[in-house]
């Protein structure tokens, strides 16, 4: 049973392509947060992350010290995990340095399935994987530029989030929706 919280987010938010570098922030912090964790969680913690995080403004978030960290700690209004906390911080650099080597993060991220949404058109929940070949690459590749907190199976999350994979089931209103809107992307 979905929360209404999590069914906003599926029916308005979860597998719509993303272009915008400050979502596409938003998800990477909030997905590595998830580790262990449910989304229901995540989803119910956003708006303290989104007050924390300066409403996902990697250049802020890239200078926090430890100020920031313990105000952090200290706020049961999102996850308090220093190691996930510390994680975000570097991504944030990482993030930014991606940023202006590509010009933009959204550049970077997309020429991994070349600009255009893979369509999975998956029948049943359980054939959804937790992660695929690409999602493995992805998360090496980003592990090797120094994120941290990102794996195969949070970087799989990530793509389905940010709509680099269309994983709603064939027969949900959201997959031709979706889909419609990754054909329309100026990805």
């Amino acid at each position: 049973m979905h929360s209404p919280l999590e069914q906003a987010y599926h029916d308005q938010e979860w597998g719509v392509p993303r272009t915008d570098d400050r979502v596409l922030f938003e998800f990477l912090v909030l997905e590595s947060a998830q580790a262990g964790l449910s989304w229901r969680t995540v989803l119910e913690k956003r708006d303290g992350y989104r007050r924390h995080y300066r409403d996902f403004d990697p250049e802020q978030v890239a200078v926090f010290g430890e100020a920031e960290i313990e105000k952090m700690l200290a706020d049961p209004g999102i996850i308090r995990n220093r190691a996930k906390i510390e994680a975000s911080i570097n991504n944030a650099r990482v993030f930014l340095e991606l940023q202006a080597r590509h010009g933009c993060f959204a550049r970077f991220l997309w020429r991994y399935v070349e600009g255009c949404p893979i369509q999975s058109g998956f029948e049943r929940m359980e054939q959804i994987p937790a992660q695929t070949a690409l999602s493995q690459q992805l998360a090496k590749d980003l592990k090797r530029e120094g994120m941290r907190f990102f794996g195969p199976t949070i970087a799989y999350a990530y793509m389905q989030a940010v709509g680099l994979v269309n994983d709603h089931l064939r027969h949900c209103p959201r997959h031709q929706a979706c889909r419609e809107l990754g054909q329309a992307a100026d990805l």
